[in-house]
Formats: structure tokens, sequence, C-alpha cells
């Protein structure tokens, strides 16, 4: 019987088994790096929140308490409102835009390539030198914004800080990250745009449908994926968006920044900074999920 087992021990592997096993192995260091960069600094983040952290090092456990104090905090809430309209404002507005560019990309035109490059230009640049242009823009003294307002076209007599009013400065942050982002998206839906087969849109124009009906029963269904993979990155990028927001308007509060204040300012508690940061993970969590279930239909 010993050695009826040891034969079937010794039973070749079959191919599938071989690349499976090589599959593995090639993506091991891979989900070695995901695990030691992303899921432990996830857990850590978890285990912290419920403890008061000293700046000391040491670390009291409380349990719930930074949560229940985190729900009784308004600023919370401000926060968590002010993240929500820059989601919808910046996640809709540079696909909008990117979709509106893209499509003019793809018509014929003399220089066309050249305007791609120009376009793409605010995506690549340096974010400290465009935060730093954009505020020399928007400065109450020597702006741009407030010459061409009040001493060009007279429509206000006096200058306003669009950037340092918390009610303006949201507005200002949203369309400056559109600005900035719409070319990934315009670049993205272009090379989508190019692989259709334009035999589509020659026999939709047979069916009689004019460029407004043939956007939306060729060009749009074409793009659809590419379209909710834009708005899945977006989310996800926007809602942990920091260096943008805090460079230009440290004053507009998302999530990101208000996590930062309570981790590193004031009165600093890293422990409430933690349980932010896990409520943040699970809001974007939530955000995935419904998008994917309820949009996408994955």
């Amino acid at each position: 019987m010993n050695k009826h087992a040891g034969l079937f021990n010794k039973m070749p592997i079959s191919i599938e088994q071989r690349e499976s096993r090589l599959g593995w192995k090639l993506i091991a260091p891979s989900l070695g790096v995901i695990g030691l960069l992303i899921i432990y600094p996830i857990l850590y983040n978890i285990y912290l929140s419920f403890f008061d952290v000293k700046l000391t090092g040491e670390k009291f456990f409380i349990g719930l308490a930074n949560y229940e104090k985190l729900l009784q905090d308004t600023a919370f809430y401000g926060s968590v409102l002010t993240t929500i309209i820059f989601l919808i404002g910046t996640v809709v507005g540079s696909t909008l835009i990117g979709l509106l560019v893209a499509l003019l990309m793809n018509l014929q035109f003399p220089f066309r390539n050249v305007a791609r490059a120009i376009i793409l230009l605010p995506y690549f640049a340096p974010i400290i030198s465009v935060v730093f242009g954009w505020q020399f823009i928007f400065d109450p003294v020597n702006g741009i914004y407030n010459h061409v307002m009040v001493e060009v076209l007279h429509v206000t007599d006096q200058r306003h800080n669009l950037i340092g009013d918390p009610h303006t400065a949201l507005l200002v942050v949203i369309i400056f990250d559109i600005w900035r982002h719409f070319p990934i998206s315009c670049l993205l839906i272009i090379s989508k745009l190019q692989s259709i087969n334009r035999d589509q849109y020659e026999a939709a124009a047979i069916d009689g449908c004019g460029p407004l009906g043939r956007f939306f029963h060729v060009t749009l269904p074409e793009i659809y994926f590419v379209l909710g993979t834009l708005v899945i990155l977006r989310l996800i990028w926007n809602i942990n968006k920091f260096e943008d927001v805090f460079l230009l308007a440290p004053n507009v509060q998302t999530l990101p920044i208000f996590t930062y204040y309570a981790a590193f300012t004031g009165i600093i508690d890293q422990g409430f900074a933690a349980t932010i940061s896990v409520v943040q993970f699970l809001f974007l969590s939530f955000l995935i999920y419904f998008y994917v279930k309820k949009v996408l239909k994955w």
C-alpha cells in the first residue's frame, strides 16, 4: 500500500497546475508589497482608533470613545459635507469637460496634435507651480481676477479674496481640480474614441441618426466602460486628495485636511485622527460599492 502511495505522490503535475503555481510565484512579491504598504497601514490605523495616543508614543485603550467623540463633533459633519460637494463638483466636472474636449480633439483640424499636447500641460505641470499661479490670479491686491472684475469690466466696486473667504474658496478649489485633472479624462476617452469602428457611425447615419443620435447610440455605449472607470478612479483619488487642496486653500476642510489638522496641529490627537481615517475609508468603500453595483451594474 505504501508503494502505491509513493507512486501516487509521484504523479506528474498537469500544465494547468504548473501555470497556477508559476502565477502565484510571480505575483507573490506584489502581494507582499501590497500587504506591507496598504493592508498593514489600514489594519494598524483601525487599531489606533481604539486608543488615546500620546506624543511620547504611549497608547491607552479607550474603546469606542474616539468614535463617540467624532459623532458629536459638528466640524466633522461640516468636513463630510465639504467633501461630498468637492467630490460631486470635481468628478462630474472633470469627466464632462474631459468628454467634451475629447470629442473636439477627435475631429480632424490643423495642428491637432499640438492642441492635444497643450491640453495635457496642466496635468503634468508641477503642483507647487500651478498652485502659486492660481494664488496670484485670485490675489486680492495684485491678482488678475480682481483687476479684470473691478477695473476692466466694473462688475463690482471692491476686491474680493476668493481663496481666503471660506464661502468661495471651495468653488475655487473645485474649478482648480477640474482644470488640472480633466486632461487625463480627455486622454483616456480619446484613446477609446479612436478605436470605434467608423462603420457604426455610417450605419447610424443611414438609419437617420443625426450627430446627437450618433453620440447617444454609438459613441456613448462604446465609451461607457471608460467613463465608469474614470468616475471610480476620480472618486478614489479625490476623497484622498490632500496636496492640491491644502496648498491652494487650507481653509477648505475636506476629510483629509480635517484629519491632518486633528493629527498634527493644535491639540494633537492621533488616535482621533486615526478614527477619522477609518470613517473616511468606510465612506469611500461605500461610494465605490454603490457606484459599481447600482450604476455600472458589474
